[in-house]
């Protein structure tokens, strides 16, 4: 596997694929973020952001490999286990991506609530950052997982597919980034910090079940 997914990652850098998603989630944090804004609205913000950027990742990451190079990993490997890889490969880009952004808008917010009054303990609030980008990161995955091969969509319904999923993701009530981002926007207003237990746990069986379900999608249809 370790293998497999250094081959996945080294054929997105070497496409350059990679490069709109990074510009999308650079256009986000400059529209959205600025210096000295109160520390937990910014981090739920670009939490926000990750989401459909680790989508747009995961995407790009299966359907990058030319058929016959796909075959032939197939072949060697598995179908599931190589699909799994392509997966892994974009979530671990998106990961790179979001944990830096994270950092640079911890360093450049003011550790403060909402009105400027109430002091937030930065470490704190860093560590929550970083967790309900965890959060937005495995929905973001399951989204890319669901509206890519091998499931059944033209390549334009896909696109919008993972446009509406993304979408719904951060408004839908239960939805676990909502309930994550939510949780540090509401913080914000007094100062407490929450850190997102529950909405990581149910993060992460959704992604499982996300990738389980296009893995085996992938071993039946090749």
């Amino acid at each position: 596997m370790t293998a497999l997914l250094r081959y996945q990652i080294a054929l997105l850098l070497r496409s350059q694929r990679w490069l709109p998603p990074l510009l999308l989630y650079g256009v986000f944090l400059a529209v959205g973020v600025r210096s000295g804004q109160p520390i937990l609205d910014s981090l739920g913000y670009a939490a926000a952001a990750l989401l459909p950027v680790t989508a747009w990742f995961v995407r790009i990451c299966v359907t990058q490999e030319p058929a016959a190079a796909r075959a032939v990993t197939a072949a060697v490997a598995g179908t599931p286990r190589a699909h799994l890889a392509s997966l892994l490969a974009g979530v671990c880009c998106a990961a790179v991506l979001g944990t830096a952004g994270t950092l640079v808008v911890t360093v450049i917010s003011d550790p403060r609530n909402a009105d400027h009054t109430v002091d937030v303990p930065l470490p704190l609030a860093g560590t929550a950052g970083l967790l309900t980008a965890a959060v937005c990161l495995l929905v973001g995955a399951a989204v890319g997982a669901l509206s890519s091969r091998p499931l059944p969509f033209g390549r334009g319904w896909s696109i919008v597919a993972m446009v509406l999923l993304a979408l719904l993701a951060l408004v839908t009530s239960g939805s676990p980034a909502k309930y994550a981002v939510t949780g540090l926007v509401t913080g914000s207003r007094t100062g407490a910090v929450h850190l997102p237990a529950v909405p990581l746990a149910a993060a992460l069986l959704v992604a499982a079940v996300a990738a389980a379900v296009a893995c085996g999608l992938a071993a039946r249809r090749g």
